[in-house]
């Protein structure tokens, strides 16, 4: 695949997260020659009680399922790191910070999308401190634009902080990708009425698109734009 040169980033706390959060917009960027370059901090699984050689064999299964999903929707690049599960807090904040920002600095994204901080998953939270650090607009700072995604089974469920959008994107014509991406993490996807299910997902890109005029779309908060 040749890169086209005009870059957006995605970091994500887990494996499925991308694309919950912002898979059709993935997608739409792609079609319109965009690289999409995709960083998932943490090892997801772990804190289902998993260990030794059988938590070994899921995360392996876990990384070809986000390979499947991210060409699905037609990511440039996805990269794996390993912090550990649902315990981001256990971890300095710079050691996470640092991580993000030698990806930032390989690929050089104008746009990044990362999570909301009123995110119930504490490792959503502190992706989003990490990001948020790491993009700080420091002169000579190639990142134009920083915006928050929502993620099922999270975001909706940290009660009394809910995540309110200002930016919606079409996805009309990239929802099926994001089913189809959805749908590769085989571990991730519940039945409905779990949020976190085919239903689910099309119930929310619905839902954002009668707020916005449209047949399905994806809902963004807008950190920082820089025109």
């Amino acid at each position: 695949m040749k890169n086209s040169g005009k870059r957006a980033a995605v970091i994500a706390a887990h494996p499925d997260d991308e694309i919950l959060g912002c898979g059709g917009t993935i997608s739409r960027m792609a079609s319109e020659g965009i690289d999409v370059y995709v960083l998932i901090l943490g090892q997801g699984l772990a804190a289902r009680g998993k260990s030794g050689s059988a938590l070994t064999r899921s995360l392996k299964e876990l990384r070809v399922c986000g390979q499947k999903a991210n060409k699905a929707v037609g990511s440039y690049k996805v990269v794996f790191l390993d912090f550990p599960d649902n315990k981001l807090d256990s971890v300095p904040l710079l050691n996470i910070t640092k991580a993000v920002e030698s990806f930032i600095a390989s690929i050089k994204p104008e746009k990044i999308f990362t999570h909301s901080r009123k995110d119930l998953n504490i490792d959503h939270r502190i992706c989003a401190d990490a990001v948020l650090t790491a993009t700080r607009p420091l002169p000579g700072n190639f990142v134009r634009s920083v915006y928050a995604f929502e993620v099922l089974s999270s975001s909706e469920w940290n009660f009394g902080e809910f995540f309110s959008p200002n930016v919606f994107i079409d996805i009309s014509a990239h929802i099926d990708a994001k089913k189809k991406a959805i749908s590769e993490y085989t571990s991730e996807i519940r039945e409905y009425p779990h949020p976190r299910s085919l239903k689910g997902v099309e119930a929310l890109a619905s839902y954002r698109g009668i707020q916005s005029g449209l047949p399905y779309a994806e809902a963004f908060l807008a950190v920082r734009i820089i025109k």
